[in-house]
């Protein structure tokens, strides 16, 4: 049998694991966890005219604040699309509590690695290079007509369609603003 202290430093070492894979496994794959503010969230989502026809990917969901509000506010069906397993857990519980498990779903995992064809907006709030190395996938997957929203980043070489300068929101459409 182990000892308590064993237990312990047990625990100890498991946690600090866990936990430094939640911070550093996000930052190898693109970008780190910063909450956008709930006024950047609705000027996002407003800025895409989501309603409830929308399918909304965000990419990178965090704690599924945009998904939830998606679901919540505007009816949407909302997926995210997250690589940090305790944002996974956080999100999921929350959307629960909430009531919205009917309308939205998280999916752990490299947002590279899933089939977006079915998005009809996709939010992002990456880093400008995992913006550049994602703008292939978008242009394969997305249909024609899909709305893109990014905050703060953009896709160079692609031309917005909408710019809130204030907050640094952009909207694109694959289709027009990709070519």
């Amino acid at each position: 049998m182990f000892t308590f202290l064993e237990l312990i430093l047990a625990t100890i070492i498991v946690v600090t694991i866990i936990v430094s894979i939640s911070i550093l496994w996000p930052l190898i794959i693109g970008a780190a966890w910063s909450p956008s503010s709930k006024k950047v969230v609705n000027k996002m989502l407003k800025m895409a005219e989501v309603d409830s026809h929308d399918v909304l990917y965000d990419l990178g969901s965090g704690d599924g604040r945009i998904v939830s509000e998606a679901a919540h506010k505007y009816d949407a069906i909302g997926i995210g699309i997250e690589a940090d397993p305790l944002r996974i857990f956080w999100s999921r519980t929350k959307l629960r509590l909430l009531g919205l498990n009917n309308q939205t779903k998280i999916i752990w995992g490299d947002i590279f690695s899933k089939d977006l064809s079915p998005a009809t907006v996709v939010t992002v709030f990456l880093w400008q290079k995992t913006n550049e190395k994602l703008k292939g996938k978008l242009t394969r997957e997305l249909k024609p007509g899909t709305r893109v929203v990014s905050y703060i980043w953009t896709f160079s070489g692609w031309k917005p369609i909408e710019v809130d300068q204030e907050d640094r929101i952009y909207l694109y459409i694959i289709g027009k603003s990709d070519l």
